[in-house]
């Protein structure tokens, strides 16, 4: 084998995580990830980013996609909206990404409303 596998299984968190990393690859913008454990029965964890073009939304959508499909063998349960829409959410059960055009990120404002619920905000990527 010449090329080093990634593991098959990974933890939530850590998952949650490599999502972060590959919109920050795909050049994300604002990436927050948040802890909402014991405050929803939505997941366990948002990841919320803007792209500044439907082309970066595209391209974050398709990139977190194929590489948890490829590295994992992880499918998302739905991918809802598009990036003409401004507004794509992953759904992987326990981890929700949310991909937002700047300006319908700033009208729906998820972080202050889960931060107003006692979310904790583990990473903060301007």
């Amino acid at each position: 084998m010449t090329e080093q596998t990634k593991q098959t299984t990974i933890e939530t968190g850590e998952l949650a995580r490599e999502i972060v990393d590959l919109i920050a690859d795909k050049k994300g913008e604002n990436i927050v990830l948040l802890d909402l454990r014991g405050r929803t029965i939505i997941a366990d964890y948002f990841v919320i980013c803007s792209g500044g073009s439907e082309r970066q939304l595209k391209a974050i959508v398709d990139g977190v996609t194929e590489e948890l499909r490829k590295d994992y063998d992880i499918k998302p349960r739905s991918v809802e909206g598009n990036a003409e829409t401004g507004w794509v959410l992953i759904d992987y059960v326990d981890i929700v990404v949310h991909a937002f055009a700047p300006e319908v990120r700033a009208y729906y404002n998820l972080e202050e409303f889960w931060t107003a619920q006692d979310a904790n905000v583990l990473l903060k990527m301007q």
